[in-house]
């Protein structure tokens, strides 16, 4: 007949609306505001003072409101759940913003809810009895862009029935007709879901909607398209295991303190559903969120861990949380995985096997090696897929590290359809159930895969929708079997079937380099610098008390290891990939701003105290001064000593045995001492004493020779042009030029940064194609020279920004140090120093953690020019004669722009 799939989608689509039986409404409710916004708060605690009615409007943006009323709920009623229907505003997608509340029943955290979870099942026990429902709203923030005020409306506050055979009816024919509409013409599956749809929407009287005569024929419909779907045999043979998940960035769109309640808020909802559905599994990776919890709401805290001992819940995935891979550095990684797979162990007995990163920026070739020697096999991820150019030719392969390493790497493949970006979001829907078979690359050797559902980002988790999809899609045909299972289950049965399979198994040799988001390396990069002096404060505290333990002979008992572990928490913590990489909003970087302060302050609190053997200034009783300089590097060699310049003019510097190093005062009064040979993690004494007025030290000596536009010292020549570009850089110990032939260095260039997508993360390959070069030159004077190193100093205007630079050029090495502030004000803009030098290499080598890893420098390819960088922090261009950069930059910046050191 004609106009058929028409009618059954709205024949569908009407069915719904007969699901719930209203028996009363919460007309107006109690209202209080909560000023503080405090994470952990119980109704308890509040005071209400006002009212608020269906349809009235409440706004706000990072406002929390609470909502009260005492309700007597229905009795219990055979084929009848208990059940209510709450709006209380907008929302927008996977929780990113909106409101969002979280329930208490009788004064105890029951469930969240939002606009993705606006039904609440009661417990059939508080049947026929009055109780408290208390709603902590917030109001949400603008999920990006410039802050503005959420709108928000009373909606809905219904209690009543929910009709289980109507619900049955609704959600098999709505499982039933989505796998039809999906299905090709010349499937014959396609052909008997439409028959059964057909013939069981026919059984439906709708001559007296919601008469008793309606009711019981939706119930005859629900049977016949029941015993039709259960007399269709399975068609599609794979299988998927369903894993209930919730991601939930701990922060971006939101800050910390959002992050705890959307914690609480989900996790509360994956207990109360797990309550109507045992077969229910759920996995959740993050320790970071299990310890807000248990500090917020201990009592769920305590539910999760019954769940966890039935083997429903599941808290794996090796890291603190969902870690960046290339900022952070070796040690970091490593404290990642040991910091969650010790939470896990200590809390739930979990040896977390497998690292789940499903959303981040890039994954670092030593990432292998560390994973295998931290007892992790297995590694899934989603992100590869967003890749702008090139798709990795394969979803289930071995990935081998920088040492040989290897550890088998999933990737979920679910997507609408194939060649889409995979998702770690996923919902219960027939295109996303095919979509994850037909995306995978490798169904020679696997046809067992993986999926994730529920909303994420932001939180809220799998739905009863999802649940209750799940099992009608697990029965039609032209579907895959869809069993519900763990994460670690699934890893463990996939790593039997490829160490089974006779085919081909691919093995990735490098790293897992991301076609996206290469701005991330740049943006926020104050919060990159003190993630980095947080990560050496730790490394010389922990080697400080630990050498003075080992000194002393009391270790065990001396070594702070509680307050070492909480600081380290802190540096993981903004190593979130979300957080380090610049990608989140502003008032996440005020945060941890101040959470680095904190980190910074309580690792010195340590140092300072660490005892002996101590390094610092000293003065013994005869009222000589002593400087101990502690070296934490692991290897001997030469070291620039910078001290402050609170020693005495008269002073000079030498060791404990008399000997004077060579030395010089810097610019801002203090002192550059050259230690000729400092030990690996060792010591030396210097002493500050009176200058002998017969002496001669060798500071009076100058490195350079300066004229105008041109320095020269005993290694390097350098001359510069009026606009201070360098025109010439030649190495005199070899005549080499370093500048390619008719190029200029040190040239600061000005992109448009105005990438696709994603403002703040992206930089497009286009972004060189408009360019403009800083050449207003307001100054260029030496402003030290001495012995040990020339200070060039150049100025440069460019509209409202100015530009102060050091260049700093040394005695005992060919090193040429660049030390740049800017007071920025530009928008949308990309800084990068040009330097061409004149040396061919089709690659570069770029430092990773615990080693390095070779990129090309040329666009032969895809696979080349998608991995653009248009920055470097350190290369070296070749074995024999190469070009290492090294910059320090500190950035101003009064409007949005980005900066990147060198290029």
């Amino acid at each position: 007949m004609f106009l058929t799939e028409e009618k059954l989608i709205r024949r569908q689509a009407e069915v719904g609306k007969y699901r719930y039986v209203r028996v009363s409404e919460l007309a107006e409710l109690e209202f209080a505001e909560d000023e503080d916004g405090r994470n952990g708060v119980y109704p308890e605690e509040v005071s209400f003072n006002g009212t608020i009615r269906l349809n009235e409007q409440w706004s706000g943006r990072d406002r929390y409101v609470w909502l009260r009323a005492v309700a007597v709920l229905p009795e219990k009623k055979e084929g009848f759940k208990i059940a209510g229907l709450f709006d209380f505003g907008k929302s927008g997608s996977f929780n990113n913003s909106g409101f969002e509340s979280l329930l208490f029943v009788n004064g105890s955290p029951y469930q969240g809810v939002d606009n993705n979870h606006r039904e609440v099942i009661f417990d059939d026990k508080l049947g026929g009895r009055a109780v408290e429902l208390v709603f902590r709203l917030w109001s949400g923030l603008e999920g990006g862009g410039a802050p503005r005020v959420q709108e928000h409306k009373i909606s809905e506050a219904m209690i009543g029935y929910l009709d289980e055979r109507i619900d049955d009816l609704f959600y098999m024919s709505q499982a039933a007709l989505d796998t039809f509409r999906y299905l090709g013409r010349d499937q014959p599956e396609k052909q008997w879901l439409k028959q059964a749809l057909d013939a069981a929407f026919r059984e439906i009287d709708w001559s007296e909607p919601g008469s008793e005569e309606h009711v019981s024929s939706m119930y005859r419909a629900g049977a016949s398209l029941n015993g039709a779907v259960e007399a269709m045999p399975q068609t599609f043979d794979v299988t998927l295991t369903a894993l209930g998940h919730t991601h939930i960035d701990v922060a971006w769109l939101w800050q910390l303190k959002h992050t705890r309640e959307k914690a609480a808020r989900s996790f509360s909802t994956v207990l109360r559903l797990m309550q109507e559905y045992p077969e229910y599994q759920f996995m959740q990776s993050q320790p970071q969120l299990y310890a807000y919890l248990e500090q917020d709401y201990p009592e769920l805290f305590g539910q999760i861990k019954e769940r966890i001992k039935e083997g429903r819940w599941e808290p794996e995935g090796a890291m603190w949380l969902e870690s960046d891979c290339n900022i952070p550095s070796g040690e970091s990684l490593v404290r990642q995985i040991l910091a969650g797979k010790r939470y896990f162990r200590e809390q739930f007995g979990i040896d977390s096997k497998y690292l789940w990163l499903p959303d981040v920026f890039g994954y670092s070739w030593a990432l292998p090696q560390i994973l295998r020697k931290s007892g992790i096999d297995t590694f899934m991820t989603t992100k590869i897929s967003w890749n702008q150019f090139n798709r990795m030719p394969h979803d289930t392969f071995w990935w081998r590290g920088m040492d040989g390493s290897e550890i088998l790497t999933h990737f979920i493949t679910t997507s609408e359809k194939d060649g889409d970006a995979y998702t770690y979001n996923g919902r219960m829907t027939a295109g996303l159930l095919r979509g994850i078979w037909n995306s995978y690359q490798d169904k020679e050797i696997n046809d067992h895969l993986m999926f994730a559902y529920g909303w994420g980002d932001g939180g809220g988790g799998p739905t009863r929708d999802m649940l209750e999809l799940r099992r009608r899609f697990d029965k039609l045909p032209g579907m895959p079997r869809i069993k519900p299972g763990s994460a670690g289950g699934y890893f463990k049965g996939l790593h039997e079937r490829i160490e089974k399979t006779d085919g081909y198994v691919h093995t990735w040799n490098g790293e897992l380099y991301f076609e996206c988001h290469r701005g991330t390396y740049t943006s926020q990069a104050s919060n990159k610098k003190y993630n980095r002096r947080l990560e050496l404060l730790l490394r010389d505290a922990e080697w400080l008390y630990t050498l003075a333990g080992v000194s002393r002979g009391d270790l065990a008992e001396s070594y702070p290891a509680e307050e070492l572990r909480g600081i380290w928490e802190i540096l993981l913590r903004n190593q979130f990939h979300d957080i380090i990489p610049g990608s989140s909003i502003k008032e996440v970087y005020q945060d941890s701003d101040l959470e680095y302060a904190e980190g910074e302050a309580r690792s010195l609190a340590l140092i300072n105290g660490a005892g002996e053997p101590a390094g610092g200034d000293e003065k013994d009783s005869d009222g000589r001064r002593f400087l101990t300089v502690l070296g934490s590097s692991n290897w001997e060699g030469p070291r620039y000593l910078e001290l402050p310049g609170d020693i005495s003019d008269a002073a000079v510097i030498q060791f404990s045995d008399g000997r004077q190093p060579v030395q010089q005062r810097t610019a801002d009064g203090g002192w550059l001492v050259h230690i000729s040979s400092m030990p690996a993690l060792g010591t030396e004494v210097l002493e500050a004493v009176a200058q002998q007025a017969e002496s001669s030290p060798e500071g009076e000596q100058l490195l350079a020779d300066a004229a105008e536009g041109r320095l020269t010292t005993p290694l390097i020549e350098a001359v510069w042009n009026k606009q201070g570009h360098f025109t010439s850089l030649r190495d005199r110990r070899s005549g080499r030029e370093i500048l390619a032939p008719g190029q200029r260095g040190n040239v600061l260039q000005v992109f448009e940064d105005k990438p696709l997508d994603f403002e703040a993360w992206d930089i497009d390959i286009f972004y060189q194609e408009k360019m403009t070069e800083i050449s207003q030159l307001t100054e260029c004077r030496l402003t030290e020279n001495g012995p040990l190193r020339a200070v060039l100093r150049m100025g440069w205007t460019y509209n409202r920004t100015t530009i102060t630079q050091d260049i700093i050029f040394y005695r005992d090495t060919a090193r040429i140090d660049f030390r740049t502030e800017m007071d920025w004000h530009g928008h949308n803009q990309l800084l990068k120093v040009a330097f061409p030098v004149d040396v061919h290499a089709t690659e570069a080598t770029y430092d990773i953690q615990f080693g390095n890893v070779r990129r090309p420098t040329h666009w032969n390819t895809s696979w080349d020019y998608a991995g653009l960088k248009p920055w470097a922090t350190s290369g070296r261009m070749s074995a024999s004669r190469g070009t290492a950069w090294r910059c320090s930059t500190t950035v101003n910046t009064a409007t949005t722009s980005r900066t990147a050191c060198c290029g």
